[in-house]
């Protein structure tokens, strides 16, 4: 397919001269899946031109979720960004976040379109969206993601769209586009099945809005996943030893329930032992990103369908994805995030969810999003939307990390993304620690006991039986203690031996 003629071909400069200081600007992009790319990195380059003269140039700055290097990378090397909403993942937009150069809107995915909708967020000024193609009178088939551009395209001003000729033009064959009403105008959504359409394969348009297109022929940023190390196929054994057993007992169905998966190498791997286990039957997806792992899974049989809001697959897979669309449009199906994640659907359809963590305190709750309660590493993205509807919610990391001088497993977690009440199960190398129906003080020797690296042990169980009695046990002057201990002294228990740790191969 070919654009229309009735729209102007422009240059990325042509476009990025459009964008003035201070817009607000929604950028396609779910993960570097589908994201914009040539204009981002114009307007970066406008941006340095325009502070090299001393003259103010910044844009406020809405994704899908995280994009690549081309968009977030290059505006934060730029200082082109004054604020940024929902999540990222990229090291110069996390520097100037955490130095409070950018300011970062935290929030769970699924709301990002609603929000939008109903201008939270002020006047969106442009939304700046890659496709395949668009037609004259307003249609356009997205790309690699959908995430929230089908929002940012009906909210915006004006409209910006890069052709990339890169993908395959079938893609939009998976997308299964709707937008939900604002409240109170809203029915309940008909997804029954996690291979359900309710919706069509192109986003709409008002062509007016139109300001022209940027052709391009360029792969997403998507960098393959690292080999499971020792410790990342450890704790996928545990995980998939645990749902094994909740299989076995009858606590989930023999024909299984979808699965949801985050993002990342410990996830790949998880999904990879899933794959190879003979006690795990044929499964169903409904998740956020349809990943490396995946692929696969599919082709052997073993995933018999997804449902995403992104192809957030390394350039390789991506192309085996494409060259063999007859296999795989049946079978994946591409939503706007709103829908992907949506509350609702998770509860319904008994979505089984696995998300990471980067601590998890002794009585569950867990910390997705900000390193020794100040650091923002990521966001907390979809996790939320997953894990408090799940029909079974686990959380995993490793037991340590920086070759043994951090804990994951700690008094009291410096962040809270997900309380006690939707943490269900918390999963590590060293083992499982199944929490429901326990109460706090059970939770927390459950914790200990099953997850935290054994060298962590005694002085976590000390803190639990030397602080105050109460429902949930704390002493206020200790309960921080290893981490101002990491601070001070490089690591939390500054008399701990690291050698211990010698062949903890992923706990960097």
């Amino acid at each position: 397919m070919s654009h229309n003629n009735a729209y102007s071909i422009l240059t990325a400069e042509e476009a990025a001269d459009h964008v003035f200081n201070g817009a607000t600007v929604g950028f396609s992009g779910f993960t570097p899946a589908g994201a914009a790319k040539a204009i981002p990195r114009a307007i970066a380059a406008k941006a340095k031109a325009l502070h090299e003269k001393n003259e103010p140039y910044q844009i406020r700055v809405l994704t899908g979720a995280s994009t690549g290097k081309n968009l977030d990378e290059t505006l934060a090397a730029a200082d082109a960004v004054s604020w940024r909403a929902p999540y990222q993942s990229s090291r110069s937009m996390r520097k100037l976040m955490n130095q409070g150069k950018v300011q970062f809107i935290d929030m769970h995915l699924s709301h990002v379109p609603q929000t939008v909708a109903e201008g939270f967020f002020g006047n969106i000024d442009f939304a700046i969206v890659e496709a395949t193609h668009v037609t004259s009178d307003g249609r356009v088939y997205l790309s690699s993601s959908i995430g929230a551009s089908p929002t940012y395209l009906k909210c915006a001003d004006k409209i910006i769209i890069e052709i990339n000729r890169r993908h395959s033009p079938r893609v939009s064959e998976m997308a299964d586009i709707a937008i939900l009403p604002n409240p109170p105008y809203r029915s309940p959504i008909p997804i029954f099945h996690c291979l359900e359409r309710i919706g069509w394969p192109y986003a709409t348009i008002d062509p007016k809005k139109v300001i022209g297109i940027v052709e391009t022929d360029e792969p997403d940023d998507v960098n393959p996943f690292a080999p499971a190390d020792a410790v990342s196929n450890r704790l996928a054994s545990n995980v998939v030893h645990f749902l094994c057993e909740e299989k076995a007992s009858g606590r989930i169905p023999k024909q299984f329930l979808p699965l949801q998966s985050g993002v990342g190498n410990i996830a790949n791997a998880v999904m990879a032992g899933l794959g190879e286990s003979e006690d795990i039957p044929p499964f169903l997806m409904y998740s956020e990103v349809f990943q490396d792992a995946l692929v696969d899974l599919m082709l052997n049989g073993k995933l018999v369908g997804a449902s995403a809001t992104s192809l957030t697959l390394s350039p390789e897979r991506l192309k085996q994805v494409y060259d063999n669309m007859d296999f795989f449009v049946p079978r994946i199906v591409l939503r706007p995030q709103e829908l992907s994640n949506n509350p609702g659907i998770v509860r319904r359809l008994g979505v089984i969810t696995t998300n990471t963590a980067l601590e998890v305190d002794i009585y569950g709750h867990a910390n997705s999003t900000h390193v020794s309660g100040t650091q923002m590493m990521n966001g907390v993205g979809g996790s939320g939307d997953f894990t408090r509807n799940a029909y079974l919610s686990i959380f995993m990391c490793p037991s340590v990390a920086k070759g043994g001088r951090i804990s994951t497993i700690v008094p009291m977690a410096t962040h809270v993304d997900h309380n006690e009440h939707s943490v269900q199960v918390v999963i590590t190398e060293q083992g499982i620690a199944d929490l429901r129906g326990k109460g706090p003080i059970e939770r927390a020797k459950t914790l200990i006991d099953n997850c935290a690296h054994p060298a962590y042990r005694p002085y976590l169980h000390k803190y639990l039986e030397t602080s105050p009695m109460g429902h949930i046990r704390h002493d206020l002057r200790r309960c921080f203690e290893m981490h101002l201990n990491l601070a001070e002294c490089g690591q939390m228990l500054p008399d701990l031996d690291l050698s211990v740790f010698a062949d903890m191969c992923g706990g960097e």
